[in-house]
């Protein structure tokens, strides 16, 4: 048990290696020889009258209540009523986001915010550790409760090239529409900061009326 857990830390060292060169390298990114396309993490008809996009770091407590207490309820009373489609767009201000998002990313597009969900909730916990090897090694554990594999995470976290794309995308995509705090979202073009669900359905309301 003991070298099985001692093995898992040094994978963690490994795979942290790869984000951690990612993210000092951001000047760097427009020299890159390999070029990835990121997806959009979306969620909603991609017809629907409202696009909402989110702007947002799995270290940032204000989202952590926005995922826990908001999203919940414009999900069932519009994402999931084909009135608005929810672009999620991580914000790194730190390595810690940035891997949070590699793994929750790991899972694909069609579990990427039921594992985003769990990082959240247990947000506190994971970001608790003492070191970035336990960071790491916690990150991994709430993928393996979303159904992860272990050595699919690893090989996640050791991608390079699509973490410099990550921030390279989050860098570019914060600037134009001018983010400089999260939770902040543009809603049909709009940016508007942080708000209770009453705000967002009025801000809704309003855009359906029209």
């Amino acid at each position: 048990m003991m070298t099985e857990q001692l093995s898992l830390t040094r994978r963690a060292a490994l795979a942290m290696m790869g984000a951690t060169a990612a993210y000092s390298a951001m000047p760097a990114f427009a020299q890159s020889d390999e070029a990835v396309v990121l997806e959009e993490m979306s969620v909603g008809a991609e017809d629907a009258p409202i696009t909402m996009v989110e702007y947002a770091s799995f270290t940032c407590p204000h989202c952590a209540n926005f995922h826990s207490d908001v999203l919940p309820l414009i999900t069932e009373n519009y994402i999931d009523t084909g009135k608005v489609r929810m672009i999620y767009r991580g914000v790194y201000f730190d390595r810690l986001g940035l891997w949070a998002d590699m793994v929750a990313r790991c899972g694909g597009p069609d579990r990427y915010f039921g594992i985003a969900s769990m990082i959240y909730d247990k947000q506190r916990e994971w970001t608790a550790a003492e070191d970035a090897v336990g960071v790491v090694d916690n990150l991994y554990a709430i993928g393996r409760l979303a159904g992860m594999n272990q050595t699919d995470m690893e090989a996640c976290m050791q991608d390079n090239v699509t973490a410099q794309a990550m921030v390279k995308s989050s860098t570019e995509n914060a600037e134009a529409d001018g983010v400089n705090s999260t939770p902040t979202f543009v809603i049909n073009g709009q940016t508007m900061s942080n708000m209770s669900y009453s705000g967002f359905a009025d801000e809704f309301e309003r855009i359906l009326a029209e």
